[in-house]
């Protein structure tokens, strides 16, 4: 896919998804700004002309400010945002402490509620063509065992994500959700050492596999780009048929 003429915001992009986005993209001819907490996780992308990194927190909106007047200055516009960074928890409902809850939601909901404000105000300011990608889960479609602060987070940004994109869409601003099933990624190798449990997830994906990164990348690619330009307020689920199935 060429992404040649698309200048793109990634946050979370240290591990898991976000650092197998920036390969895709980067591979597609896209300029990427990218966030992360980690500097070690990004650092063989460093020396990439087409790629720069930012170190701070997406709660942080100073951080984000300073990015939109960066490709200000480098006169490279940003018209495509993918929301990416996120925490999980895995906790019974009975031990969740108000902490847990506020900590899930200020990373998952309010931060990338903040970083809209901020981005379709610069969008409308420069008078950007621009598309909007949040990342989502499908426990935010039907719940998950111990994930009910996550599947909360996750099904509020998709009703987030329909609001905005109905009241956008005359000001060619995109928005959609691209909501990943069981995926191969660092955040799930550990889920595999858990034989039974892996066994499990494979008998309840009807095409009886997790997905790859780089699918997930591709669709996303796919919503960032011109060719998805008559899309809005949708969720693409990328689960193997999970939901259906």
């Amino acid at each position: 896919m060429n992404l040649r003429n698309k200048n793109i915001l990634i946050t979370g992009v240290g591990k898991g998804l976000g650092k197998s986005m920036v390969e895709y993209f980067l591979k597609s001819g896209a300029y990427i700004y990218g966030i992360t907490r980690s500097k070690s996780d990004i650092k063989k992308f460093e020396s990439n002309k087409k790629l720069k990194i930012f170190h701070g927190d997406v709660r942080n909106v100073s951080t984000i400010k300073k990015i939109l007047n960066q490709s200000i200055k480098d006169k490279k516009f940003i018209n495509g945002l993918i929301n990416n960074a996120g925490i999980r928890q895995r906790l019974e409902f009975e031990k969740i402490k108000p902490n847990d809850i506020k900590e899930i939601f200020d990373i998952n909901f309010f931060s990338i509620f903040e970083i809209l404000k901020i981005y379709i105000e610069y969008v409308k300011k420069n008078n950007i063509k621009s598309s909007v990608v949040n990342i989502g889960s499908i426990v935010g479609e039907t719940g998950f065992k111990h994930l009910s602060g996550y599947s909360a987070t996750k099904g509020a940004l998709k009703s987030l994500t329909q609001c905005l994109a109905t009241e956008f869409a005359d000001r060619n601003i995109r928005l959609n959700v691209v909501s990943p099933g069981f995926t191969e990624t660092s955040y799930f190798s550990n889920f595999k050492k858990n034989k039974k449990l892996y066994d499990w997830t494979l008998s309840n994906i009807p095409m009886a596999r997790w997905g790859k990164s780089e699918e997930v990348s591709a669709v996303t690619a796919f919503l960032i780009s011109d060719l998805s330009s008559y899309i809005t307020g949708e969720t693409i689920n990328i689960d193997g048929g999970w939901i259906r199935g």
